[in-house]
C-alpha cells in the first residue's frame, strides 16, 4: 500500500555526490519542535499543521510547531520552573546554556506557530488569553527575530514552565541534505484556558487529530509526512491520556536518529536506524522527478 512518506527530489543525486566525495556535509543547526497534546472523549489528540504547498521544503507535508534555536536565548538566565538547567543539559546531551536555548526554542515556537505559551507569572501558573493586540505585537516581534524569547519573558515578568515539557526524541537531518537540523522533539499538554490557532505564515491548515487517525492517513497516502513526524505519531498511539505521554517522556531514549545511505549492488539503500519502515532502495541510474509518496 502506498504511504505518505515524503523525501526531496534531489536526495538521490546528493546521496551519490556524498558517496563520491563531491559533497561536503553542512553542520546541522539546532532546532526544537513540540507535539502539543490534548484529551478528548475518544483519546488524546495532537496539534499538527500543514505546510503550504509553495514551501520549498516539505511543501504540503504535515508537521508540528517548531523551528531553529535562537543563540540569543542562551545569553540571559531566564526565570525558570521545573527541572534545573543542569538536568535538562544531561537529558538533551548539551551544556546548560545550550539546554536553556533549546527549551526556549520549544516554548517560543509553540507560541509563534500555535499561539500557546508555556509560561506564567509564577512557577505554578500559566498565562491565560494571549490573543490581545499587545500579545500579538510581541509574537510578531518574536517571529521577525526583533525580540529574543529571553527578553520577551523578562519584559513580561514571566517564568518559563520547563516542567510542562517532556523531551521525547531527537532526529538529525541526513548528511546529504542541504539544510540540516539537529532537532529535539518535545511533548506538552495544552494548558487549561489556552487555545491553539494557526499563527504560522508557513501553514495553510492546522488540525487536532488522534495519532492513530493521522498514522492511518499517512498509510493510505492521504497525509504527507517526513519520517520523524510519522514515527512520533506511532509512538504516541499507546497512550490513553495526554498526561501519560508527558509522564513517560523522561524515560525515553534520546540517542539521535539519522538516516544513512550506502551503495549496495547497484542501488542506493537509504535507512533510518531503528525505523525499518522508512528504508528505501533507489537504483543508482534512477532519474528522480519528484519526492512524493513512496
Amino acid at each position: 500500500m502506498a504511504n505518505g512518506q515524503w523525501y526531496p527530489a534531489e536526495w538521490p543525486d546528493r546521496i551519490r555526490a556524498l558517496a563520491d566525495g563531491a559533497l561536503t556535509p553542512v553542520s546541522p543547526r539546532r532546532a526544537a519542535t513540540v507535539l502539543l497534546l490534548a484529551d478528548t472523549e475518544s483519546g488524546p489528540v495532537v496539534h499538527m499543521l500543514r505546510r503550504r504547498a509553495s514551501m520549498a521544503f516539505a511543501g504540503g507535508g504535515y508537521a508540528y510547531p517548531g523551528g531553529g534555536v535562537d543563540p540569543r536565548d542562551d545569553d540571559r538566565l531566564v526565570r525558570w520552573a521545573g527541572p534545573t538547567r543542569a538536568w535538562w543539559a544531561e537529558r538533551l546531551g548539551v551544556d546548560e546554556s545550550g539546554a536553556q536555548a533549546i527549551v526556549c526554542a520549544a516554548v517560543r515556537e509553540t507560541y509563534e506557530e500555535a499561539g500557546v505559551l508555556l509560561a506564567g507569572p509564577d512557577a505554578d501558573s500559566v498565562v491565560g488569553d494571549t490573543t490581545g493586540d499587545d500579545w500579538e505585537a510581541d509574537r510578531a516581534a518574536l517571529v521577525a527575530r526583533e525580540l529574543s524569547f529571553a527578553d520577551f519573558l523578562h519584559r513580561r515578568g514571566l517564568v518559563l514552565r520547563s516542567d510542562l515539557l517532556g523531551a521525547w526524541t531527537r532526529w538529525i537531518t541526513p548528511e546529504f541534505e542541504a539544510r540540516r537540523y539537529d532537532t529535539w522533539f518535545f511533548v506538552a499538554v495544552l494548558p487549561t484556558g489556552q487555545r491553539t490557532r494557526n499563527a504560522s505564515t508557513e501553514a495553510d491548515r492546522t488540525v487536532w487529530i488522534r495519532p492513530c487517525e493521522a498514522a492511518a492517513g499517512y498509510d493510505k497516502g492521504e497525509l504527507l509526512m517526513m519520517p520523524p513526524t510519522i514515527a512520533t505519531l506511532r509512538q504516541l498511539m499507546p497512550y490513553d491520556r495526554a498526561a501519560d505521554a508527558l509522564t513517560a517522556a523522561p524515560a525515553r531514549d534520546m540517542t539521535p536518529v539519522m538516516a544513512r545511505a550506502r551503495l549496495v549492488d547497484g542501488e542506493i539503500v537509504l535507512a533510518w536506524p531503528g525505523h525499518e519502515e522508512f528504508t528505501k532502495h533507489i537504483p543508482t541510474d534512477e532519474t528522480t522527478t519528484g519526492g512524493g509518496p513512496a
